[in-house]
């Protein structure tokens, strides 16, 4: 992953890349969201298994997509009582429209800062 704005330029980034660097994703939370996607609502324990990984480690990435707006869970009751988590992932389009807007937000920070940038410099 590149480390400046001109490496990610020069880069050959892809969607993973740029949703990992604007969220604050890892590669892991981007896996756990598609076997969300592809598989629907399951459990940390069912999204270990398809990950083959420990169901702390499946937890650890649900709880940053959840951090991060990109998954949420539901509670579902047992019928002999208790009940158990199930994760659900929000549509592709509503992930996309988040990245935009934190790309826009962070353009207009940027741009105001550059404004000022020669005032503060000579402060």
């Amino acid at each position: 992953m590149a480390s400046s704005i001109p490496e990610m330029l020069r880069a050959d980034c892809k969607c993973e890349d740029m949703a990992k660097c604007v969220l604050g994703l890892k590669e892991l939370d981007i896996s756990t969201y598609k076997k969300l996607l592809e598989n629907g609502p399951m459990t940390a324990e069912q999204l270990g298994d398809l990950l083959e990984r420990e169901r702390s480690t499946a937890y650890r990435s649900l709880q940053n997509l959840i951090s991060a707006g990109l998954v949420y869970r539901e509670t579902k009751s047992i019928d002999i009582g208790g009940y158990y988590y199930e994760y659900v992932a929000i549509e592709p389009q509503k992930v996309k429209l988040m990245i935009k807007r934190t790309v826009d937000e962070w353009y207009h920070k940027m741009n105001a800062l550059i404004e000022n940038f020669d005032k503060e410099l000579l402060a």
